[in-house]
């Protein structure tokens, strides 16, 4: 991390070689969270010095049968070969706007993939290049438990009265509930927007996966309690939660959070303000409400990106968000000063997994007329989350 002496746009200590540091990286197995797949065939040595060529010779090889998508918190060495980057929504509308596109590689996660095989055309194939990619707020919410969920507001009497909310980063099985039940989804950036919406349709919201979204857009945005708030645990009976307090709630939450945004804490804030005289601390609205209360500004990836553009020369910046895209807006922004919220390192596991033997594997297996790891969403699924996605579209 950037010390007080440090040069602006420099992070200047990389994470210990730790078993947790590891696991961070990708380069090993947490299979309590993640989906334990293994790519078939051999993956390329990491150590291969051709790789790079072997990339780029697919690639060209390809041309434009094939559209690389890079999620900001993918690393540099896979960002290099994406022919757009972006935060998941984003990406999925590129590819959509890229119809003559065979095959739609994503070095991003899997529900970042099944949504951009709801919007492409069946002509094309989305390809995930690692399927242990998975996300672990996505797989916080399984279609069971929120059908379980929706029968317990419908005991408690109040289901017709709640709009279900997904957020982006969801599977698109959760999608689909949504999107049967008359919900929309959001992204972070336009959360305020969903709920406002949502609001005008029903007095209550079911807010799903991510209960750090839900609060912080229901109670610094649309100026809720936090007492209008209650968490629904799927691992309890009832989620936890007594019929009267489903009454009482206008936000019932999704027990959900972000592995890397939920590792922020007021600590990391008040030891960086300690550290850094002068630093503006920006982070994302996945994080904790307190760390979001105690930030400077708030704002989705897009923004965080935005701001540091927009920044003056010299200044200082704390951002709380993936560990790949801090150092990449330090390295794009030398003359400011950008450090890491917090010392301990926080990359996403599993968005590391994407690494550049998984995509050289899965563009000269292209290259051999061999599709690997393609990702395919049901039918009667697609329908629905579609609709959904399309009501998120329509949003005024």
């Amino acid at each position: 991390m950037t010390t007080n002496g440090a040069r602006p746009g420099t992070l200047a200590q990389e994470p210990a070689p730790t078993p947790l540091a590891l696991l961070l990286l990708g380069r090993e197995a947490d299979t309590a969270s993640e989906r334990g797949v293994d790519c078939p065939g051999d993956l390329p040595a990491a150590s291969d010095p051709d790789l790079v060529a072997r990339a780029r010779a697919a690639k060209a090889a390809l041309g434009d049968r094939v559209f690389i998508l890079g999620h900001h918190y993918q690393r540099d060495e896979v960002i290099e070969f994406a022919d757009v980057t972006g935060d998941s929504f984003k990406l999925a509308r590129d590819a959509a706007n890229k119809p003559e596109a065979e095959y739609i590689v994503f070095c991003g996660v899997h529900f970042m993939a099944e949504s951009a095989d709801i919007l492409t055309s069946a002509a094309q194939q989305v390809i995930l290049p690692d399927l242990a990619a998975g996300c672990s707020m996505a797989d916080m919410a399984t279609a069971e438990q929120v059908a379980e969920c929706w029968d317990v507001l419908t005991d408690a009497g109040i289901a017709d009265t709640v709009v279900p909310v997904a957020y982006m980063n969801s599977s698109a099985d959760i999608k689909a509930f949504t999107g049967r039940h008359g919900g929309t989804i959001c992204t972070s950036s336009n959360a305020q927007r969903a709920l406002e919406w949502a609001f005008e349709q029903g007095t209550k919201v079911l807010f799903l996966p991510d209960q750090h979204l839900g609060r912080n857009t229901a109670v610094r945005d649309l100026g809720l309690s936090p007492d209008d708030c209650v968490v629904y645990n799927p691992h309890k009976p009832g989620g936890g939660l007594t019929p009267e307090q489903l009454r009482a709630a206008k936000m019932i939450l999704w027990r959900g959070h972000c592995s890397v945004h939920g590792r922020f804490s007021l600590d990391s804030v008040n030891e960086v303000r300690e550290r850094v005289p002068g630093v503006t601390v920006l982070v994302h609205p996945e994080c904790k409400h307190e760390v979001v209360e105690a930030a400077d500004l708030v704002g989705s990836t897009e923004y965080i990106i935005r701001a540091l553009d927009a920044a003056e020369p010299g200044s200082k910046w704390a951002i709380g968000t993936e560990l790949n895209l801090v150092r990449r807006l330090a390295k794009a922004h030398p003359d400011k000063e950008i450090v890491f919220l917090d010392r301990t390192v926080c990359f996403c596991s599993t968005m590391n997994r994407i690494d550049l033997p998984h995509l050289v594997w899965t563009l000269e297996s292209l290259v051999e007329g061999r599709v690997p790891n393609v990702i395919t969403v049901d039918p009667e699924t697609e329908k629905h989350a579609k609709a959904a996605l399309d009501q998120m579209l329509a949003l005024p």
